[in-house]
């Protein structure tokens, strides 16, 4: 299996056309809306009359499962928990979701692992990514390392930040590279918390990189993250203890907020 040997699959076409459009509405929607504390909080061009960071203006939405019926049927989607399910071997329970508008111009994010962030216990979570339109290398789709996942997580170093939003960078290990995965809309691509991905800047004109992200745990969890909220796949509050520690770096470089 794939996901056994390299970290990761890809189920083609698992949402159809419609429910993307559907999805991508709702994020419109969103973003003409304006601010949700906590969530969503877009901000203006700087004062210094500067053109505006692009993910000042489209930053990500944290959590819009919390918000949005929409968002919410999206991670706790019966053929989502079938794969992972499988891929688990377990029961498994929903920690995050998050929204990519990636607009033209935005920065990637550098090579990390999810379960830096989420330090699940005993463990790890599995990512399910949802393409919500043609995701290739001009638009900053994701690059993965295959054969990370069997690997700790690594202490990282401090990324390009003008390259990527986020700080943390984990280099490949020697001998391995990162590949770039190809997708359509309503493709998803899975993998494992401790395989090393990323994806550069959107370097396309015209091209938005959407996607919805879901962070998945098995039931076998007993600690996670604080800022994580566990819920079952049919929707239940399912509270986990708080993981312990400082992670891979000691206390010198500590995940600093959600991923």
């Amino acid at each position: 299996m794939r996901f056994d040997e390299d970290g990761f699959t890809v189920v083609h076409g698992m949402f159809g056309h419609t429910e993307i459009e559907r999805l991508c509405a709702e994020f419109a929607a969103l973003h003409a809306a304006g601010p949700v504390p906590g969530h969503f909080e877009p901000r203006a061009g700087g004062d210094d009359g500067r053109p505006a960071d692009p993910l000042h203006t489209h930053p990500r939405v944290m959590q819009p499962h919390e918000i949005s019926t929409v968002a919410r049927d999206f991670l706790l989607d019966s053929r989502l928990r079938a794969v992972l399910e499988t891929l688990l071997g377990e029961e498994v329970l929903a920690a995050q979701s998050m929204f990519y508008f990636k607009p033209p111009g935005a920065r990637g994010q550098a090579l990390h692992q999810d379960n830096f962030y989420l330090r699940v216990e005993p463990g790890t979570c599995v990512a399910a990514w949802v393409a919500c339109e043609a995701i290739d290398r001009d638009n900053g789709g994701l690059e993965v390392v295959p054969g990370t996942h069997r690997m700790d997580l690594f202490c990282p170093e401090e990324a390009d930040a003008g390259l990527s939003f986020a700080r943390e960078y984990v280099p490949p290990p020697p001998g391995l590279a990162p590949v770039p995965v190809d997708m359509e809309p309503g493709d998803v691509l899975f993998f494992n918390g401790s395989l090393v991905h990323g994806s550069q800047p959107n370097r396309s004109a015209d091209r938005f990189r959407r996607s919805f992200i879901g962070h998945y745990v098995g039931r076998s969890t007993r600690r996670i993250g604080g800022y994580y909220r566990t819920l079952s796949m049919s929707g239940e509050r399912v509270p986990l203890a708080e993981s312990e520690g400082a992670g891979p770096c000691g206390t010198e470089f500590a995940p600093h907020g959600p991923h």
